[in-house]
């Protein structure tokens, strides 16, 4: 089993990829890369002076190298019923001028600053959350050309677990179109192990750059989104365009429907919408659709009173079960279901509402089986879906905070159930969710949040877990966290 060194929470290293199962025992959001090579992660936009080259510099040639069909045939490709290039739109090489702002209205990165997702897959509750990241990185696509591009962060979890965090990197060509430069994967086993970086690739290193999105999309286009044969990849026909869909509050005009193929042969349906960017994919049984997205969705104004009541009742509902205080419990049941019915009133997200009552009805089930860790889980979600709806009214990096807050609860609620497990994910959980809010905070109070993290971690990485040093730890960390409120984050 593969080893990683810890490293500090301010240093990113470049890591041999290991295709073997990787111990848990270094920083989730440490950005791997494969095969030895070096990557730079520039902090802001203003960095690169270190770097030869230029990062706008348009590209040496005029069409971008594609795999070749000895490439495709040793992928298993060869039989696929790909496009001809003649018919592809995504061949000419692009030039970058100004690559991190992405304003084209189909792919939006640059203004979609948090986005949720949610659907099921192999038939269990599935949950996404989509993140710009303050940073960008310097990505060599091509001999000398080097490009700026911005970093989102997508972090899935299947039935309440971290399944599955991918770094994506995008950059706008001159012409409008977007262009994927590469991502790292990966994916966790139910134990909070990372056991596979499969899917991770980088333009320049494993293939070339490729089109995520058409600057001025036409029916019967054809690009590929990924191109990787062996690694990923997915052709996309666009098949309509100027659609009309049901987004999160309300009809949203203008949406584009394209067919993915895949690289085993079958075809999943994809919709891009203005204001969102990737908003539905169907793949048989497997759906992944928009629940939410800001600015887009955003409203400004309070929080409805409905709303701030459920809250409340959620927290409530957190210290009454973890006591095992079951007439408690009750009570703030009964105080969340009467300020849900009050908010559910209004325009509420058609998803998360689902989301919502899901979780209140596993909270009625705990309660009424006394069970104290299915009780402690559901009061959680409960919470968990508060922060989306409030994810409408209040800054992403305030939200984040309280879901880092919360996934420290999770950890209290698995230490307490004896697993271990649970307590790996929550923390990996808590590590990418960090990522998100942490240039906001003073440094004296991320730090001592890092030194409590760093426990937390540490206690279940050995080969003997110590529940019981978690436990502590993160109770050291809660009380870090109350003294941090969203008024005292910088800008």
């Amino acid at each position: 089993m593969a080893q990683l060194a810890r490293v500090p929470f301010t240093i990113v290293s470049s890591v041999v990829y290991e295709t073997v199962r990787m111990k848990w025992r270094h920083f989730h959001w440490t950005v791997l890369l494969g095969l030895g090579l070096v990557a730079i992660l520039v902090i802001g936009c203003g960095g690169g002076d270190d770097l030869t080259g230029e990062a706008g510099s348009p590209a040496a040639t005029n069409t971008i190298p594609q795999p070749t069909e000895a490439q495709l045939a040793a992928a298993g490709l060869d039989k696929l019923p790909v496009a001809p290039e003649d018919q592809r739109i995504d061949i000419e090489a692009p030039t970058f001028s100004n690559p991190t702002e992405i304003t084209n209205p189909l792919f939006p990165i640059s203004d979609l600053h948090s986005a949720i997702f949610s659907g099921r897959i192999e038939g269990q509750p599935f949950h996404t959350e989509t993140t710009l990241l303050p940073q960008t990185r310097i990505i060599e696509w091509g001999p000398g050309q080097q490009v700026e591009t911005l970093v989102s962060q997508y972090v899935a979890y299947i039935d309440g677990r971290i399944e599955e965090v991918a770094l994506d990197h995008y950059a706008q060509a001159d012409d409008g179109s977007v262009w994927y430069m590469g991502e790292d994967v990966l994916d966790y086993d139910p134990d909070g192990f990372i056991d596979s970086t499969e899917g991770t690739w980088l333009a320049g290193r494993e293939g070339p750059a490729e089109m995520i999105m058409p600057a001025d999309p036409q029916i019967g286009d054809v690009h590929r989104a990924e191109n990787i044969p062996g690694i990923a990849f997915e052709e996309v026909t666009i098949k309509a365009l100027d659609k009309t869909v049901d987004g999160p509050a309300g009809p949203v005009e203008g949406a584009m429907i394209a067919r993915e193929l895949h690289d085993d042969g079958t075809h999943s349906d994809k919709v891009f919408a203005p204001g969102y960017g990737e908003f539905f994919s169907g793949h048989g049984s497997e759906i992944e659709a928009m629940a939410l997205a800001v600015p887009t969705d955003a409203l400004d104004s309070a929080p409805p009173t409905g709303l701030e009541k459920l809250s409340a009742s959620a927290e409530d509902l957190f210290d009454a079960s973890s006591s095992g205080n079951w007439k408690s419990a009750a009570i703030s049941k009964q105080a969340a279901t009467h300020a849900w019915d009050a908010y559910d009133s209004g325009q509420v997200p058609p998803r998360l509402a689902k989301e919502m009552e899901l979780a209140l009805s596993e909270l009625a089930a705990s309660i009424n089986a006394r069970d104290q860790a299915q009780a402690g889980y559901a009061a959680i979600d409960v919470a968990q879906s508060t922060l989306d709806l409030e994810l409408r009214y209040r800054k992403p990096a305030e939200i984040d905070l309280a879901r880092f807050e919360l996934w420290a609860r999770q950890v209290l609620v698995d230490a307490a159930a004896a697993d271990a497990g649970g307590v790996r994910s929550d923390v990996a959980a808590m590590e990418w969710t960090r990522d998100r809010f942490a240039h906001t905070l003073d440094p004296a109070d991320l730090t001592a949040i890092d030194a409590h993290l760093i426990e937390i971690r540490d206690s279940v990485a050995n080969e003997v877990d110590d529940l019981r040093a978690a436990t502590a730890a993160t109770r050291g960390l809660r009380d870090i966290l109350a003294g941090i409120p969203s008024a005292q984050q910088t800008p």
